[in-house]
Order: structure tokens, then C-alpha cells, then sequence
């Protein structure tokens, strides 16, 4: 069974191992900041050391999971995860934390690698993608709720992790051998789409920069400008990933319908209203509205993000790449948003996030548009007031690659169908005025005898 046929369940189970580390980042670094003798720089360097090996995975075994094979190296990366989170969760060595959140980061990293290949493998990689975001984002609700009821220390959400990626291992057994992927005679094995493919990964580190910016510094928002209670920022945050796995849902539910760029560069839009209008909170009704509002739009936005990563590039190098800048983002974003509250204030920082996520937003519509937009397969062509002609010629050369392939979309392709004419023959010109077989057939004119 070749990975394009194989279930997305396993690789589902994978993507939820290797992205709750990322998810469940904020409670991660409170809870070292009060565990154990280290200031909230401290904690937040360990957490940013945490993704960075996690993003170092990615760049280091995106061309190398069809040659290691997907079910050795998550295997590997799933070990590798347990050992690095388990063994910093049971100790309360500085050096041992570190080093163990070092290596559990780079096993989520692997793990993750190997889901987002087979993902861009899938017949619909953004249906995969969104089952994995609604599949953590369950979970990491449940680890947010679940946690604080369990006691102080902080090995809980690392202990989490760790049995999470425990948890996932039975279903590396399911996962298949990647299909071949062959190239024409002459052709390479580099990188298709590499301009557009260049400009997502370098938009998606800028969007998850400026998304991990407020949400590192959300809950200081919350209770130095918002006068909020501890209670009711938990209460809020528990809401908003509630809100996040409608958005999740909703993003599943409009699949394809709308194409890419519209979710993508208006959603981004939208998200940069909501940062704006969370930084400048001064109440509990803005500030909830903000942050529910915002965890609603993020994940249908990013899971469009990666269905497009996973579209440019059947073997998912693509996917792993524009994945492991997100990580970049992703780490960055906390020691970002922390410097820009403390020299110019939370509205300040608002607006200079907003304003950048404003400028990523037209590159990444357009490489939305012009690159992935709406699924076209070969054989296969939509109806649009552009025209056929318009639209074939665009299929023709968005397949110019090297090996003629196409990037796996979201619909199946249609069977092309013949249908026969019964077109009657024309009577042979030798047949007039002679008798016999070859005599023409047409009735008697009224002259005839």
C-alpha cells in the first residue's frame, strides 16, 4: 500500500505528537518559570530552545524520509520525544531540563516531519492537515483544563507530551512505504515551485512570529491592562480553544470551496484586527472578544497554510520546510512580543504585529491564488468566466515542471468519458445514377416513375 492510499489516521496521530509540544508552550514555560530557580527569560530561552530543535528536525530530514523510510524515523522520533520530555519532567536538574527539552524538541520535530510528508501524499492534504489541528487542539484543551486540577510542578505538561508521543507509537505500524516518485528522463529531483514555495516559508515565519508574539504575552495583557483576575484569564484562554476547534471544524467544512487565497489573505486580515484589538484591551469584554475572536480565524488560516505547503511538492519537503520556518515563527515569538511590550506598551506592540501581518497577507494571497487557488487535476477543467482556453493554458503551464507532475488537490478527478455520434454516412458520389448495392437510398422525387 503506498502512502497515497494509506489511512491519514496514523499520520494524524503523528502531527498530534509533534505539535503539542508547540501548543502547550505558554503553561510549559509558566510552569518552569515556578518549578524551579529560574527567571521568566530563563524559562522562555528553554522554551525557544525547545522549537528551535524542533525546526532544526525539519530543515535537517525534509529530503530524507523517502530514503530512511516514515516508519523507522518516526519510531525514532516518537522514542525520542518520550526519553527527552520524560526525563526532564522527573527531574529538577537545571541541565537535565534543558537538555531534555532540547531532545524531546527535536523528536516532535521528526515526528512531525514524517505526518506532514505523508500528508502531502494524501489525496486531500488540507482534510489531513485539519483533522491533525482539530486532533491537537482536542487534546491540548484537555491538557489545559486537566493540568491545573493535578497540582503544581513542572513535569505535568511535559509528562503530557511525553505520553502522548508513547500513546502514538502503535500507529507507526500502519504507516506505508511513500509511493515513487519518478521524473521525466532528464529531469532532477529539486524543488518544484521554489519562488513561491520560498516566499510561503519566509510569510509563514513573519505570521507565526506575530501570532506567537501576543500569545506569549496574552496573559500579562489579561492582568496588568485588562485588570483581570488569574481565574478569569484561565477562563477566557479555556473559551478561546474551544472557540479554536469550531474553527477548526469550520475550516474543514469549507474545504475547497472557497479556494485558498480568499481564506488565506483575508483571514490574515481579519487576525490582525483581532491582535490589535486584544493588545489595546482595557476590559474584560475587549479582551475576551480579541482572543476568542482571533483563536476562531488562527487555525483556519494555518491549516489552508499547510494544505498549500503540502500542495507544491507530492514527497512533502515543501510542507516539512514552510512547517519548520513556522517553528522559527513559533520560537521567536514570545522574547518578540516581550521586547516590544516592555519598550513601547501593549497597544504599541498591537499595532506594529498587526501592521506586519497586514504586509505578509498579499504575498501569501497571492501565492495562494497563483499557485494553489482552486484544485485543477489533470483531464479535469472548471467553468470559469476567464474560459476554457484561459484555463487550459494556465494548467499547461503550471504543469511545466520538471516530470509533467501535478500537485496533489483536494478533488478527486472526474473520468473523462467518450460519447458516440451516430453521424449517418454520406452516400458515395459514385452511387448516383448506377444500380446495385452502392444505388443512393434517397426516396423517389415526384417525378420518379
Amino acid at each position: 500500500m503506498s502512502s497515497r492510499t494509506a489511512p491519514p489516521w496514523p499520520l494524524v496521530a503523528l502531527f498530534t505528537a509533534g505539535y503539542l509540544a508547540s501548543y502547550l508552550l505558554p503553561t510549559m514555560v509558566g510552569r518552569l518559570d515556578t518549578g524551579l530557580p529560574l527567571s521568566a527569560t530563563e524559562a522562555g530561552s528553554i522554551g525557544s530552545a525547545l522549537l528551535l530543535s524542533s525546526a532544526a528536525a525539519g530543515f535537517l530530514l525534509a529530503a530524507r524520509v523517502h530514503r530512511v523510510g516514515p516508519r523507522r524515523l518516526a519510531r525514532a522520533g516518537l522514542l525520542l520525544a518520550a526519553a527527552g520530555y520524560g526525563a526532564a519532567a522527573v527531574s529538577h536538574s537545571i541541565p537535565v531540563v534543558v537538555a531534555g527539552a532540547v531532545a524531546g524538541g527535536f523528536g516532535s520535530g521528526t515526528a512531525t516531519t514524517v505526518a506532514a510528508t505523508g500528508i502531502a501524499a494524501q489525496p486531500d492534504p488540507h482534510r489531513a492537515s485539519t483533522l491533525g489541528l482539530l486532533s491537537v487542539s482536542a487534546l491540548a484543551g484537555i491538557v489545559y483544563l486537566t493540568v491545573p486540577q493535578l497540582g503544581p510542578g513542572h513535569g505535568l505538561p511535559l509528562a503530557a507530551i511525553a505520553l502522548t508521543a508513547l500513546l502514538a507509537w502503535p500507529a507507526t505500524g500502519r504507516l506505508a512505504s511513500p509511493a515513487p516518485v519518478t521524473t521525466a528522463p532528464g529531469g532532477t529531483g529539486r524543488l518544484p515551485h521554489r519562488a513561491p514555495g520560498l516566499v510561503l516559508a519566509g510569510g509563514i515565519l513573519c505570521w507565526s512570529l506575530a501570532q506567537n508574539s501576543l500569545w506569549g504575552v496574552s496573559g500579562r495583557i489579561g492582568l496588568d491592562q485588562a485588570h483581570l483576575t488569574e481565574v478569569t484569564v484561565g477562563l477566557v484562554f479555556a473559551v478561546a480553544l474551544g472557540a479554536g476547534l469550531l474553527g477548526v471544524i469550520g475550516a474543514g467544512v469549507l474545504g475547497p470551496r472557497l479556494g485558498r487565497a480568499l481564506p488565506v489573505g483575508g483571514g490574515t486580515v481579519l487576525i490582525a484586527g483581532c491582535i490589535a484589538l486584544s493588545a489595546s484591551a482595557t476590559g474584560p469584554t475587549t479582551f475576551a472578544t480579541g482572543e476568542i475572536a482571533w483563536n476562531v480565524l488562527y487555525p483556519i488560516v494555518l491549516s489552508y497554510l499547510l494544505g498549500l505547503a503540502a500542495s507544491l511538492d507530492r514527497r512533502g519537503r515543501w510542507a516539512v520546510l514552510v512547517g519548520s520556518a513556522s517553528s522559527l515563527g513559533t520560537a521567536a515569538g514570545p522574547l518578540t512580543g516581550s521586547v516590544l511590550a516592555t519598550r513601547a506598551g501593549f497597544p504599541a506592540m498591537g499595532a506594529v504585529l498587526a501592521a506586519g501581518l497586514l504586509v505578509v497577507a498579499l504575498p501569501l494571497a497571492a501565492v495562494a491564488r497563483h499557485t494553489g487557488g482552486r484544485p485543477l487535476l489533470p483531464g479535469t477543467m472548471r467553468r470559469r468566466r476567464t474560459g476554457p482556453l484561459l484555463e487550459a493554458a494556465a494548467l499547461a503551464v503550471s504543469t511545466s515542471g520538471p516530470g509533467g507532475t501535478v500537485p496533489a488537490a483536494g478533488l478527486p478527478e472526474q473520468p473523462v468519458v467518450e460519447i458516440p455520434f451516430d453521424t449517418p454516412a454520406l452516400p458515395d458520389r459514385a452511387a448516383y445514377g448506377t444500380a446495385g448495392p452502392r444505388q443512393a437510398t434517397a426516396a423517389p422525387g415526384p417525378g420518379a416513375p
